[in-house]
């Protein structure tokens, strides 16, 4: 068993042995084959290598020659152009040698003559001198004899000559000058026409004459007792708050709100109608209407003042002065709206202005401010001219400004066109028939006049005259004034009414003095 195991094994290590040997033979006859068909083809390789070489050394060689060609070519085009260009260069050195030789000759002949005709203008000046050498010798013997055949020297026959011929000239130029001064007016007083006439024409505002009472409607009677209140506190707290006199009568559905000051005025008018409107109408509630009034009225005057500095086209303007121009709706003099004159000034000085040659915008500006110290002679002491032009010089106005604020009282002198413009605006506008009231002006003069001395008294808080100026209220602070000195007060005010102001009949003062204690519950 053993002997066959290993005949059996000897067997095949032998035929293992024969299958690798035969195997390896095959595989070095294929790879013999393999290596015989990659030299082949790597010959094949460096032919087509050796024919693309040869070509492209002929390609290249062809190119060179090309390029040797072309070098060549633009080597005689440069040559060409470079002695073309050095014939012009020598041609034109030629002419310029040519050019500068004539100039040359030019201006040696030129010179030669001008030092001829120099030697002549001086051989003429000494004989032009020694002839008027001789004339002024000649002129004198002449003088000299004419002296002493005459008797008088040449200064005095000079005067006498002169003198004859101012007496034979005077009527004649006394005659012309009268006619130059006649055609002058007549000619200033025509233009002047003229330049009204385009004025007025061009421009028609409407007449605004201010009354001193306002009419509130009233949708039933029953309202006027709510507003009277028990006992007369609603109404007392009215005028006390609102500084107008409210009057109650018959007139069906309307009640009347009096005072000479048409802003307060205004704004008492308002908060009545709102509070007739609310339907609530008490002390506490008056005075939140009242303030909430006095807060869209300051709103309203600046928007107004606003939209009357951008009609007008006269440039930028501090914001207090175009709230101060709002402010002129609720001013007049004699009657006339301020606003409104003021607004007419502004368009008539305008037209004025660019009809005689003057800066239209400039006139305009300076007509809308001539009258601005009107807006502030309710709160401080005053002429509206000076109020004016102080409150224009804090702001940095024009001199022509200034000078139409003056100069339309007469207190300054014209001293432009606009500002001329301006006062003859002024006087158009006031002169007009029917637009201003002279008793309506010395009316509200005194009850200003009144309540400037109520309120020039230490204590006082308020002061508004109503009832048609024949009552003050005076509102005093309860700190500073007692009960007793309340009556001292009125006696004093009272007093200064008789000696200072001018009036009709009696004036009543009444002193308010009141103490209230608030708090409020969180």
């Amino acid at each position: 068993m053993l002997h066959e195991m290993l005949v059996g094994g000897v067997a095949t290590a032998v035929s293992g042995l024969v299958g690798f040997i035969i195997s390896k033979k095959i595989t070095n006859a294929n790879f013999d084959i393999y290596i015989e068909k990659a030299k082949a083809k790597a010959g094949a390789i460096e032919n087509e290598a050796h024919i693309l070489l040869q070509k492209s050394n002929i390609k290249a060689q062809e190119i060179e020659l090309e390029a040797m060609r072309e070098y060549e070519s633009a080597r005689d085009r440069a040559r060409a152009d470079l002695s073309q260009r050095e014939d012009d260069i020598v041609r034109k050195e030629q002419s310029f040698k040519r050019n500068k030789q004539n100039e040359e000759k030019k201006l040696y002949d030129e010179e030669s003559a001008l030092k001829a005709k120099k030697v002549d203008l001086q051989r003429n000046e000494k004989s032009l001198e020694l002839l008027k050498k001789r004339y002024e010798e000649k002129l004198d013997e002449v003088f000299h004899t004419i002296e002493y055949y005459s008797g008088m020297t040449k200064d005095e026959a000079q005067a006498i000559l002169f003198e004859k011929v101012e007496e034979k000239s005077r009527a004649e130029i006394a005659h012309i000058v009268r006619r130059y001064e006649n055609e002058a007016k007549k000619e200033a007083k025509k233009r002047a026409n003229y330049i009204l006439a385009q004025a007025t024409s061009r421009y028609a505002g409407e007449f605004a004459a201010e009354k001193l009472t306002s009419i509130v409607q009233l949708n039933d009677d029953e309202l006027k007792g709510r507003i009277i209140g028990k006992e007369g506190r609603n109404i007392r707290a009215l005028e006390s708050t609102l500084g107008v006199d409210i009057i109650i009568d018959d007139t069906p559905k309307a009640i009347i709100v009096s005072s000479f000051n048409l802003y307060r005025r205004a704004i008492a008018t308002k908060t009545i109608e709102l509070l007739v409107e609310d339907g609530r109408i008490q002390p506490a509630r008056i005075e939140e209407i009242y303030t909430k009034v006095c807060d869209e009225f300051e709103t309203a005057i600046l928007t107004e003042g606003e939209d009357v500095v951008a009609d007008l086209d006269i440039g930028v303007m501090h914001p207090e002065l175009v709230k101060l121009i709002g402010k002129l709706r609720y001013r007049a003099s004699y009657g006339q709206n301020a606003l409104s004159h003021t607004l007419e000034v502004a368009y008539l000085a305008g037209i004025m202005a660019s009809e005689m040659g003057g800066d239209a915008r400039l006139a305009r500006r300076a007509g809308i401010l001539h009258d601005i110290g009107k807006a502030l002679t309710h709160d401080h002491a005053g002429s509206h001219v000076d109020l004016g032009a102080n409150i224009c010089n804090r702001y940095n106005e024009h001199s022509v400004v200034i000078n139409a604020i003056y100069a339309h009282h007469g207190q300054e002198e014209i001293l432009s066109i606009e500002c001329g413009a301006v006062c003859a605006a002024d006087a158009l506008s006031a002169a007009r028939p029917g637009a201003r009231r002279e008793v309506l002006e010395s009316f509200l003069k005194r009850v200003t006049e009144i309540e400037e001395i109520a309120t020039s008294r230490v204590g006082v808080v308020q002061a508004y005259a109503i009832n048609a100026g024949r009552e003050v209220r005076v509102l005093v602070n309860a700190m500073l004034i007692n009960d007793d000195e309340a009556i001292l007060v009125a006696k004093e005010i009272a007093k200064d009414i008789e000696a200072k102001v001018q009036y009709p009949g009696e004036i009543k003062v009444s002193v308010i003095r009141e103490s209230r204690a608030i708090e409020f519950a969180k």
